[in-house]
């Protein structure tokens, strides 16, 4: 049984990328269960595109270089959060119509620039992630990007439950206002530093799905954050194994992992699941059934 982890033993790069995609679990998914509790998960995913200029002109300009990259994509997603609540503010448009259009330009700018001046190969990669060619460097931006990370939700754990629980209440002041911008930057982060192991595209999946896949088995916010934490974990190595073994591509295998289980819970999990809810309802009617049973 323990024969199939053995690419984890013998290989370094195997080492490498999967430890940084366990760092890159322990920081994503705990800024995905946020997410979700305050329903801006399209949010995310708006950004992930949003990011792609930034790091293409990083790419292009310094090559296959971590910080390069990273700081472009930085940069290109903060603009887009600001530009998009600034022009929600001054125009009064909503603020999902104005993200949609800032993230699919920038998606188109970002792909342009590739196909130009990079090639196929080039674009496939910033799409899609190269988790086994995880470099040291790589390493040390998610280390880094998951202790900020950490920290942050530690100091603001209270302002983030109050405004995802009741977001009236904190709206006007300016406890609210950092809890907000904080989760925005802490999502750019988050999504930066999961580039070069998922990719542009798919490193919000591993914010989001495990995190929605916790949501039907847990209420408290204690296990919801550690079951998202080890869903992402186990789904990396999954994906990782199943790349070294079978030749898939690691970034889709690993969402594809985590979205098969996601349909499994939205079925069958604990709290609000399809045929979950209709057994309970059932027993309900038929108490003498459930007692015999």
């Amino acid at each position: 049984m323990f024969d199939v982890l053995e690419p984890f033993v013998e290989f370094a790069f195997m080492r490498r990328a999967l430890f940084g995609c366990w760092l890159l679990c322990l920081s994503s998914a705990p800024v995905g269960v946020f997410m979700v509790l305050r329903r801006i998960s399209l949010t995310g995913d708006a950004l992930s595109h949003a990011i792609l200029p930034g790091v293409s002109a990083g790419y292009l300009l310094a090559g296959y270089s971590v910080v390069a990259m990273a700081s472009g994509g930085l940069v290109a997603g903060a603009l887009v959060a600001l530009i998009t609540a600034w022009s929600s503010r001054r125009t009064r448009a909503p603020k999902d119509r104005n993200l949609a259009a800032f993230y699919l330009t920038s998606l188109a700018l970002g792909v342009f620039m590739v196909s130009i001046y990079g090639s196929s190969v080039d674009l496939m990669h910033l799409l899609f992630g190269a988790a086994l060619g995880m470099t040291d460097a790589a390493l040390i931006w998610i280390a880094g990007t998951a202790t900020i990370t950490l920290w942050t939700l530690l100091l603001l754990i209270r302002p983030l439950v109050l405004d995802s629980v009741d977001s009236a209440c904190l709206q006007h002041g300016r406890l609210g206002n950092l809890a907000e911008t904080s989760l925005m930057l802490l999502i750019v982060l988050n999504l930066v530093a999961g580039l070069h192991a998922m990719g542009s595209l798919m490193a919000v999946g591993l914010m989001i799905l495990p995190a929605t896949i916790a949501s039907h088995w847990c209420q408290r916010l204690e296990s919801y954050l550690l079951s998202a934490i080890l869903l992402g974990a186990a789904a990396c190595t999954l994906g990782l194994l199943g790349s070294f073994y079978a030749d898939w591509p690691t970034s889709p295998t690993i969402l594809l992992c985590l979205g098969s289980v996601f349909l499994f819970s939205q079925l069958f999990g604990r709290h609000r699941s399809l045929l979950g809810n209709r057994l309970r309802a059932w027993l309900r009617s038929h108490p003498s059934k459930e007692i015999h049973s």
